[in-house]
Parts: C-alpha cells; structure tokens; sequence
C-alpha cells in the first residue's frame, strides 16, 4: 500500500501535462500511485497519460468515455486508490522539488491526522512568484494537531483541494465527494474540515498553483458561475444534517455573501444580461440562511436591498479609482489614438468574405507558409482576393507582376486591413491594427520548434532582450487558428501562446514541395548558384546564439571544412535571417563566396529551394532540420555548444539525445562522420526515420490545399486523396543513391 495516491483529474491541459506528471514522478519520495483521469480530453492529453503509464508502473490511467467535469473525474479516480493518503493535483499545477518528502516526515511527525494543510505559490505565465499571503496562518499552527474551533483562522485560507492532503480512511468513513458543477471545491473543503478531528499544518511551499494568462476555467464568461449557490447550498444542508455544527452557520452564512459578491464584482466571470438576476438570487439566500439575530457586516448589508442600490454602491466606491486609471490611460494612449482611429471610416463598411491579406516575415515578400498558402488559393478558389502587406517599396519591386499588394501603415494598407476577413501571417499583425468581429486570423508560424518560443521566453533574460513578450501576448490573441505540422508542435504553441486559439492540425504549408519532391527539383537551384552537375551538396545551416551580443558565433572553420569535405563536394551555407545584414557574411563568408570555396545562399528567398538542392543538412540547432528530414536525405547536427545554446534559450528537448542523424560535438568529429561515410550510414537512416515519424505526422503534401479549404471556404467534410508521405519518399537531389561511395 503506497503512502499517497495523488489524483490528477486531465482535460486540455497537453501543454502543461508532462510537467506537472514529471514534477510528481520525479520526486525523491517514490512511495507513491498516481491515478490520472482523462475526461475525455479532445486534444492529446489522453496518448500523454498512456505513455506514462507504460513507462512507469506507478500511474494508471483512466478514460472516461465523456465529459463529466473537475469534481466528477475527482470521483472517479477515489475508487482506485489505495494509498494511507489522498493528494489532489490540477494536471497544469505542479508539485515543488521535495515536496513528496515533506509531507510524508510531517504525517510521520503528527501522527497521520485527518487532514495536512500545506502552503502554496502562485506562480505566473510572466515568469513571477507570489507565496500565499497567509502563510502566518500556517507558522502559527504548527505546534501538533487542532480542530477548526481551536483554529478558526484556518478557513480563512484558499478554500481549495489541493492545498491539501486527506487520510483515506477519514475521506470513505464520512462520505466524501465532490458535486458537479463549478466551485466544486466548496462543499468539500467546508464540510471536511468541519469534521476532522486532527488537523495539521506544513509551512513549506508544496505545490505551485499555476496562474493561466488564459484557460482558467473561472476565468471565462458564462452563467455556469450560478452553480456557487447550488455548492453554498449543499454546504448549508451538510451543517444542518449534524446538529453539534451548527455554530459555524454564522460563520458560513458571511461567508457565502462575501464570495457571491466577490464573483458578481469580478468583470470576466457573469455576462452582464446575467447580473441582476445573480444579485437577486444571492439576496434571496443570504436572507433564507441569515441566523436568527444575526448582526451583517456593514459590507454586506448591501445584500438587504436592491441590485440598483449595489449598482450605485459599487460605483460611488470606484469613482476616484476610475478616475484616476483613466487619466493614466489617456496618457498612454495619446501616442497611439490617432493610428487607432484611422480604420475608423473603413470600419463602418461590411467585412469583405472573399478578401484574404497575407504577409510573411515582418512583411519581406511572398514567403514562408502564406505564401504557400496564397499560390493554392489562387487555384483552388480564385474568386479570393489576396492582397499582400510589404514593408517598403524596395520590397514591393522585388514582387512578381501580378500579386497585388499594399505598403504597410500607407492609406490604402488600412482600408484594405479594416475590409478583409481573412488574414494568413507567420509573425504577428501590428499593434495598431484592430481585429473585427468576424474576422478570422491564421498563424502559420515559421517551422517546429526547437528553442524556447513566445511566454517560455520571460525565464530567459538574455534570449528576450528587447522583445516585449506581454506586447507580443496581446497580438497574439487576435490569433484565430495556429497551424501545426506535428503534435509536439500542438503542445508548444499551446504552453508558449496562452491565447484563445484553436490549434489546426494542417501540416506546414511550405512544406508541400518537399513531401512531394522529385528528383530534379532541385536543379534550378542549384543552376542559379553555379554548383557544378554531378556535386555532391553539403548544406551548413547555423543558427542564432542568444548568449552572444549579435548572435554570430563561428562554430566551424569554413574553409577548412569546404576543404576537408574534397573534390566533388560544394558547400553551401545559409545563415539564420536575423544574421543576413550583420557582421557574419563580412567575417569571411562573402569573401570565401567570391573566392568560389563555397556558395553564400542566405539570401536565396525561399528555404525550400535550399533544402531540395542540398544531398545532406549540417547544422546545430536551425529549426530547418525539421523541414530537411522530410527529404530523407542524412541530418548532422554539430552541438559542440549545446550546453551554452540551450543554458542561453532554452529548448524543449535533448535534439543530442533525439537527433535527426549523428551528432558530432567538435570539428575532428564532425570531419570524421564525413571522411568515414558514417554520416550516411544505417545508423544515421534509422535516426532519421524514428525523428520524421515524430515531427512530420501531419506533413502528407496537402497542407496548403487543406488550409485554403478549411479554413478560407469552411469546407469542413474535406478530405485529401491518398497522402504524398504514402509514395516513394524524395529522391536526392543530385538524382543518385546517397549511399554508394564518395
């Protein structure tokens, strides 16, 4: 019988699961079940779940077949423990290092009573920390066991379950369980601690209690916050049903007003249709459950009158505030509130259904995913007007003929913006630019991600210099639909972009040509570049470093390496954008370029040219690898700073434990995989299979088609013929067998 039995109710949290399952396995407390009740999670919660538990005997799993809700999937999982103690766990919370072992020695050292009350922190999708501001309560209790009538103070803590851990036995012999609906932790945490004989308290941070910028149940607008009667009701028959309680009526009765008022307060949590009618019903109980003589609270003596009455109390109490918080948003506002109301006219018109605008890196060209996603519309529904947003003239010379386009921030750019519906981008829309209703913005982003990305980013001081991510959040929820190529994908975008997106599981668009690639795809290319026929390409692809002031670091003497590599070989390199126009290319790449020792193709506009002329991708850590692995051709990763890389950024996974191919962590060896062949090798092959199998699940060559029907014409029953994937995968570049001899 193992110690805890920790119940981790689980839906759509995919983003925050393996976190909060690996700070609970991970504990140096092993003596320990968890029992993980999917209820019927839509995205990839429940595959999470199965893979942790086949991997660890300590968690079962179970799946409900529907929805049924917090306190239900609570229930569900009560009749499967077996441990002396029962430990609720939030599945986007997370269990502090230690934490396991602390509530065991302090169980141990009071004698197992009925209930351990433990500290917490609140924790911020800002990167903050705030410990409970009634942590006192908790030192002050420290001294053996109590009941609530020896410390009343401890219901003045977060009414919550799991802050908490329950004998078992105490929890089957009264009864207890958890109701529908929301504030399901009210009438369990009121009547458990009522009735516990032996209370205890550790004043130590267990848990930290995850603060969503998005996605916190009660956050969300909606008439399910009435259920708050319902629970305070069953509270209310739980007292009655035992005589000796009833004591605490006056107790409960101030404290039920002051948390109905407390939700009717709150802007985000009742439509504001719904009000009144809350008010009145909070009244009406208050008055039913009010204790003959009971002297109210001057602060809820409002619930004696009229819900116009609280309107006016309410107002009188915030008009200096008000005041005040206008002035210092004028002032904020006064450099904005003339580019905010030039849409205004434009606005007035109708949203134009057929009209899509797109832009691609910062507004640099036809590019990327949107423009992968452009060139299928103009064939699948060219009844589409797609209109493109470039940043200058010099950009928009640089345009073929016949795309229509606007200059960023012109007139014409904001009556287009104010009329469109439609909007495709793989970076964020500007600040100014207002999102309508009825508009519908699609982010593609700019590959999988391997480094850290968007909210992750606020841990990492050095890799966000000068990037606002709140600034970024706030673009990001005009964000309608985020495409993916792959679940892990799925997972990251969720966790880095707290925002009210849908995640849209299309594939990459841009990376169409590449499932669909044939041999002599890459010839052009390769032409335009001067690469004699018959060479074989070795493409290097570094990316940025975050630890470096600019980001350039040399990881590879270059010419050495065009050398090494011997006759019949051309190396290629393409640099990360953000290193195009600093001062890498002047440190020796143009003038190796002019030399002919190797071929600079940074300024090639579109990567996927690149990749399909290339026989075998080196690079550290560019999230192209992602890409190129869908060719099939040999990946070699070069991390000889793959500590100071991810120490700097931060990613979401060991790529030198995962790799796409072999993993050199130094020149030599890196020269060794090439000189040997080893490079392409059986080894290197199977690596490449299990790493495509996993981040190109949903690439199959239909991926822009599948965004132009989905999502612009709303052709919901699509479905592509037989996928690319499911051919002859793509040929080298070269039109040769990689694997025959140098």
């Amino acid at each position: 019988m193992p110690r805890f039995s920790v119940i981790v109710p689980v839906f759509k949290v995919q983003g925050f699961l393996r976190e909060c399952l690996d700070s609970v396995l991970e504990q140096s407390y092993r003596d320990i079940e968890v029992i993980a009740v999917d209820d019927c999670s839509p995205d990839g919660c429940g595959a999470i779940l199965d893979e942790y538990a086949a991997r660890d005997a300590r968690v079962r799993v179970l799946h409900l077949p529907e929805n049924v809700g917090l306190g239900r999937a609570r229930n569900a999982g009560l009749p499967h423990a077996t441990g002396d103690f029962l430990l609720f766990l939030d599945s986007d919370d997370t269990l502090t290092p230690g934490a396991l072992r602390a509530l065991a020695d302090r169980l141990t050292e009071t004698s197992d009573p009925d209930v351990l009350v433990f500290d917490y922190a609140r924790t911020y999708w800002w990167g903050g920390t705030r410990r409970n501001v009634l942590a006192h309560v908790l030192a002050e209790a420290s001294e053996g066991t109590f009941t609530v009538a020896d410390r009343p103070e401890i219901l003045d803590l977060l009414m919550v379950v799991w802050n908490k851990v329950y004998r078992r036995d105490f929890v089957a012999r009264e009864g207890f369980t958890f109701p529908p609906g929301y504030y399901e932790d009210t009438p369990w945490t009121f009547p458990v601690l009522l009735s516990a004989s032996r209370i205890a308290t550790l004043d130590r941070i267990c848990l930290n209690y995850r603060q969503r910028r998005q996605g916190n149940i009660l956050s969300t607008t909606s008439r399910k916050h009435f259920d708050i009667h319902d629970q305070y009701e069953r509270v209310f028959a739980f007292v009655d049903s035992r005589p000796q309680l009833a004591s605490w009526r006056p107790y409960l009765h101030t404290k039920m007003g002051e948390h109905c008022l407390d939700i009717l307060a709150k802007p985000d949590r009742l439509p504001p249709s719904a009000k009144a009618e809350f008010f009145r019903r909070t009244a009406e109980m208050f008055r039913r459950h009010k204790p003959p003589g009971l002297s109210v609270p001057p602060e809820l003596r409002v619930l004696e009158g009229s819900y116009p009455l609280y309107v006016a109390w309410r107002q009188a109490g915030r008009a200096g505030r008000e005041l005040g918080r206008r002035a210092q948003a004028a002032r904020r506002a006064a450099g904005t509130r003339v580019a905010a109301r030039r849409p205004t006219l434009s606005a007035r018109r109708a949203l134009d259904p057929d009209l899509v605008l797109y832009s691609a890196f910062s507004h640099r060209g036809v590019l990327g995913d949107p423009a992968a996603v452009y060139r299928a519309a103009r064939v699948i529904a060219p009844h589409l007007r797609g209109v493109w947003v470039v940043r200058d003239e010099e950009a928009a010379a640089l345009l073929p003929p016949d795309v229509e386009h606007v200059l960023l921030d012109s007139p014409r750019y904001r009556r287009v913006a104010a009329r469109a519906t439609y909007f495709v981008n793989n970076v964020n829309w500007p600040g100014p630019l207002p999102k309508r209703p009825g508009s519908v913005h699609i982010h593609t982003h700019q590959g999988t991600p391997l480094k850290y990305m968007g909210a992750d980013l606020l841990d990492k001081p050095g890799a966000r210099y000068g990037l606002d991510v709140p600034q970024m959040l706030r673009r990001a929820d005009r964000w309608d639909y985020s495409l993916v190529a792959n679940p892990h994908s799925e997972l990251v975008w969720e966790r880095a972009y707290p925002c009210h997106f849908r995640s849209a599981r299309t594939g990459s668009p841009r990376n169409d040509v590449l499932v669909r690639a044939r041999p002599d795809d890459g010839a052009a290319v390769r032409a335009r570049l001067g690469i004699p026929a018959g060479h074989r390409v070795v493409l290097y692809a570094p990316t940025r470093r975050d630890y470096r002031r600019g980001g350039h670091v040399d990881r590879i003497d270059l010419a050495r390496f065009a050398e090494d590599l011997g006759p019949g070989h051309t190396l290629v390199v393409r640099l990360h954008p953000s290193l195009a126009a600093g001062p890498a290319r002047g440190l020796g790449l143009a003038e190796l370029h002019r030399r002919g020792v190797l071929v600079d193709a940074t300024d090639e506009p579109h990567a996927e040219d690149v990749l399909l002329a290339a026989d075998v991708l080196v690079t550290d850590y560019s999230a192209l690898m992602f890409d190129y692995a869908l060719l099939d051709r040999p990946i070699v990763v070069h991390a000889d700073d793959w500590g100071a890389y991810t120490a700097g950024r931060g990613t979401y996974f060991d790529i030198t434990a995962e790799p796409p191919g072999h993993v050199s962590r130094s020149y030599r060896e890196l020269a060794w995989l090439f000189a040997s062949g080893t490079w392409r090798d059986e080894e290197s092959a199977r690596l490449r299979s299990v790493f495509r199998e996993r981040f190109g699940t949903f690439d199959d060559g239909h991926a822009s088609e599948r965004v132009v029907r989905t999502l612009l014409l709303g052709e919901d029953g699509w479905v592509p013929g037989p996928p690319a994937a499911a051919g002859p995968l793509p040929a080298p570049a070269a039109g040769r067998d990689l694997l025959t001899s140098s």
